[in-house]
């Protein structure tokens, strides 16, 4: 399968690259890789494709893994449903609107698309669910997260995707993110973060009268992310 990285000059982008140039992925090969400005110093170093736009990408590849941004996941979906390119976006901060242009996108193509791909995170927020299908609103839910200084979006897409779980679980919650004030019973708070070299670290908080369960996540190797995301381009 020939694999295709957009932003492979990025912070997971270039870890994919390791990971796909070690030998350890039978069956995928780094076909190419998009950055928005091609320098002379890209296409002499790759032994890789080094493309500047979706289109081009999507040309080159079986199968697209997109870190990048809300902006260039759009376009790169749009190339991907012209070229019928498979799609593994693992891009957070992606408003409603575009969440609903992915499973639009869907129906044409194959897409694989996850706040996270740490297989960890994914159970939790199966355990999320459930624990708030069992307890009832009288239990606060809070919502930790942390990451690094240079993340952009608030809260993050992993801590959002939690309460999400948390919503579907009890079928009801408002997320809040303004502490000012009294606490509204059945909200579902969030505290947020930023600071340093933090991979990603997410808490989630059911608190009781008398007792508090803890359901939490602490990623200490970015490359976990890439892993995932080639396992679910294999699957």
């Amino acid at each position: 399968m020939k694999i295709g990285i957009a932003g492979y000059t990025g912070r997971v982008g270039q870890l994919l690259v390791k990971e796909l140039q070690s030998g350890a992925w039978s069956g995928l090969e780094l076909a190419a890789g998009s950055t928005r400005k091609i320098h002379p110093e890209h296409t002499e170093a790759e032994n890789f494709s080094v493309v500047s736009t979706a289109e081009e990408l999507c040309a080159h590849a079986d199968c697209v893994i997109d870190f990048t941004t809300p902006e260039g996941t759009k376009d790169l979906l749009d190339a991907a449903v012209k070229t019928n390119t498979a799609l593994v976006i693992g891009t957070t901060g992606l408003d409603q609107v575009m969440e609903n242009a992915i499973a639009g996108a869907a129906k044409k193509i194959p897409i694989v698309y996850a706040a996270n791909m740490s297989v960890g995170v994914n159970l939790l927020l199966a355990l999320v669910e459930q624990a708030a299908a069992r307890l009832g609103p009288q239990w606060d839910i809070e919502i930790f997260e942390s990451h690094h200084k240079n993340k952009i979006d608030a809260p993050s897409g992993t801590a959002l995707a939690l309460g999400k779980s948390a919503q579907k679980g009890r079928k009801t919650g408002d997320f809040v993110t303004d502490r000012t004030g009294k606490r509204v019973e059945g909200t579902i708070g969030y505290a947020i973060s930023r600071g340093g070299d933090v991979v990603g670290e997410h808490m989630v908080t059911f608190y009781g009268m008398g007792e508090r369960i803890e359901l939490g996540h602490k990623a200490s190797d970015r490359s976990l992310f890439a892993r995932g995301a080639l396992q679910a381009a294999q699957w």
